[in-house]
């Protein structure tokens, strides 16, 4: 098993949705850089051969989404990993999506409360990743879907990627993700929630993340606006775009 140069997806045995979002057209033409940014599902399944493989690839920071619950039944294992920097920022921490049952969108609400309420979560993130050092900066949640599907959107966003982009790339982790469906659906009763009210939970329809692109231009103003809004400065958003964007040592313009 090795991971190829400019591969979307990277297939390890102990991971199911870690992708690389290099190779995505840009407005100007461009496209983003392969080997700068990684989104994935937990990593807690990893053998300690395919750890250091994704670190002999490049990965040099990891922001783990996840609540602090999660960390305790599935701890990273790049958490103490030498040379590998963890980060641990509770993106949706206090938010509870079971509260929202009976909401004709659940997921779309989820993802509104999350922008309106947990923005300084976002900017923490925001700024892990603009001030990483040169490499691969990894981030991931659960099942790599919710989470860090909303990072992957603000940054795409960053980038100039239009909607149809983003909305392919957010869709993609509804078949990644499908072997896991029946675990979750385990771990949400062994947690006494209600699978049936949890169910929802596991959808992923780009036409949610269309409705949320939407809320961000109509309730937000638009990226620059929001970014704007938690506290993302100039400065910011431009390492920000050139994590993604900019040709690194060696590469081409």
């Amino acid at each position: 098993m090795s991971i190829q140069p400019n591969q979307r997806h990277l297939k390890l045995a102990g991971a199911f949705n870690i992708r690389d979002l290099g190779g995505y057209p840009l407005g100007d033409g461009g496209s983003t850089r392969w080997g700068r940014l990684l989104r994935a599902d937990a990593l807690h399944r990893l053998a300690d051969a395919e750890a250091r493989m994704l670190a002999e690839h490049g990965l040099v920071t990891v922001i783990d989404l996840r609540r602090q619950a999660e960390l305790d039944t599935a701890p990273n294992p790049f958490s103490s990993f030498d040379g590998v920097a963890y980060h641990h920022v509770s993106l949706f921490d206090q938010l509870d999506p079971l509260a929202l049952a009976g909401s004709t969108n659940l997921l779309y609400d989820l993802y509104c409360m999350a922008l309106r309420e947990r923005g300084d979560a976002f900017a923490q993130v925001l700024r892990l990743i603009a001030d990483a050092p040169d490499g691969i900066v990894l981030f991931h949640c659960t099942a790599g879907k919710d989470r860090t599907g909303l990072v992957a959107a603000l940054m795409l966003l960053i980038a100039d990627a239009d909607e149809e982009t983003i909305l392919a790339d957010y869709a993609m982790t509804g078949d990644l993700i499908a072997p896991m469906l029946e675990e979750l659906l385990r771990e949400a009763e062994l947690r006494g929630d209600d699978v049936e009210a949890f169910r929802p939970l596991l959808a992923c329809e780009p036409a949610t993340m269309a409705a949320t692109l939407v809320e961000i231009e109509r309730v937000h103003g638009g990226i620059a606006s929001y970014l704007a809004s938690i506290g993302i400065d100039d400065d910011t958003v431009r390492k920000l775009r050139r994590r993604l964007t900019a040709p690194g040592e060696g590469e081409r313009p």
